[in-house]
């Protein structure tokens, strides 16, 4: 009998209809996201739908996929599926992963999404690129892993004492890789927000990093329980650095973990990333959070790739579904990264419900490439995408 395969979750789905038990949660990202409407705190909503403007490149992203088909090819004995790949020092089961969200702490209902999704990845297998904005700190996200590896994303603050001792931080509490974020050093125009005035770590939220953080609290006269309006704005004046090529050297002295720099979209700055030594290239716009007007970044990721050479490729902005994962591996994304839907999973139905989100995302990738065909994920970078 041939092995479980992540598409076989149809027929648990399946068989508990059957026995009168229709699935909990929904399986698509739509429905995941009007229901996470209905539950989420307005302020949390606002922040986690906002883009840039009048959000176009924000809706580009997600158009992008449309624009791009997968050939089937026949005959390819693709009964059984390999989804497994190596990134950044690990070797993971699936080419899935999940975005850091700065607030994805706010997302559960209990304000302690971080430590909901570690425990989602150690069930799943797909690693949570934690992002430096946590409700809990980052020792404590770590440790519900389990055995799946963990990023822990960047983003660098003008204090390099403080920079140096997050990276340490997250080096000593287990995770495997250090993500460097350069698209965020100052937050883009966003309406949403700006309209209502939202700015949630400005009001304490998602800084549990920094309020454990003994190089950090140094810089504070009262501790942040003693004086929060004082620790958010020592906080925001030291939060982004707008970082310069030369600043990469200091960044690799920080650490011996495996690096990546997210953000590139432009093919001449994937060689002088790769130039500089960094470990790996993370193809972003942010799901256009930061900059309105930009073109989709799927459309960017072939230069990006050729340009990157024998380095992996990471990619997020605009994945919604396993469809979505497919085309950006076959257009040479090493691994895919899934943002607001997990949020909204998240929201829907705590750690279980992103399980179930997971599962069904990996499952519809599973079956693409049964179905196209295409029994590995080398098989799938080789496939034949057209634009539609």
């Amino acid at each position: 009998m041939a092995a479980y395969q992540y598409g076989d979750f149809q027929l648990d789905i399946y068989n508990d209809g059957l026995d009168g038990r229709p699935p909990r949660y929904p399986v698509d990202a739509a429905s995941l996201e009007r229901k996470a409407a209905e539950i989420l705190p307005w302020w949390v909503q606002s922040y986690v739908a906002a883009g840039c403007g009048d959000e176009h490149t924000q809706r580009a992203n997600v158009a992008a996929f449309h624009a791009w088909g997968i050939v089937p090819r026949m005959l390819n004995g693709a009964y059984e599926r390999d989804l497994s790949i190596s990134v950044l020092g690990a070797d993971l089961p699936t080419p899935l992963f999940m975005c850091p969200i700065g607030v994805i702490g706010l997302c559960a209902q209990d304000f302690h999404g971080d430590l909901h999704v570690a425990e989602a990845a150690a069930r799943t297998g797909v690693p949570m690129a934690a992002s430096t904005l946590m409700m809990d700190p980052m020792e404590e996200v770590a440790a519900r892993f389990g055995d799946t590896p963990g990023f822990f994303q960047l983003y660098t603050p003008r204090d390099r004492d403080l920079a140096a001792s997050l990276v340490e931080r997250a080096e000593n509490a287990g995770f495997k890789a250090v993500v460097v974020t350069l698209d965020t050093w100052t937050t883009g125009w966003r309406p949403r927000d700006l309209n209502t005035g939202n700015f949630p770590q400005l009001r304490g939220h998602c800084l549990a990093n920094y309020f454990t953080d003994e190089t950090f609290l140094r810089r504070l006269e009262r501790s942040p329980q003693e004086d929060m309006k004082a620790a958010t704005r020592e906080w925001i004046s030291v939060w982004g650095n707008s970082l310069r090529w030369e600043d990469l050297t200091w960044l690799r002295s920080l650490t011996d973990l495996p690096m990546a720099l997210k953000g590139i979209c432009h093919p001449d700055d994937a060689r002088r990333a790769r130039d500089h030594g960094i470990d790996a290239i993370y193809c972003s716009n942010h799901g256009g959070r930061q900059a309105n007007g930009g073109l989709a970044a799927l459309d960017l990721l072939p230069d990006v790739v050729e340009a990157a050479g024998d380095l992996p490729v990471l990619f997020d902005s605009g994945v919604r579904s396993g469809s979505d994962v497919a085309k950006a591996l076959a257009l040479g994304a090493t691994a895919v990264g899934i943002g607001r839907p997990y949020a909204h999973a998240l929201a829907v139905g705590g750690a279980d419900g992103l399980v179930h989100y997971l599962r069904s995302v990996l499952a519809e990738l599973d079956l693409l490439m049964a179905i196209d065909g295409y029994p590995g994920i080398a098989d799938l970078r080789a496939a034949d995408i057209r634009r539609a």
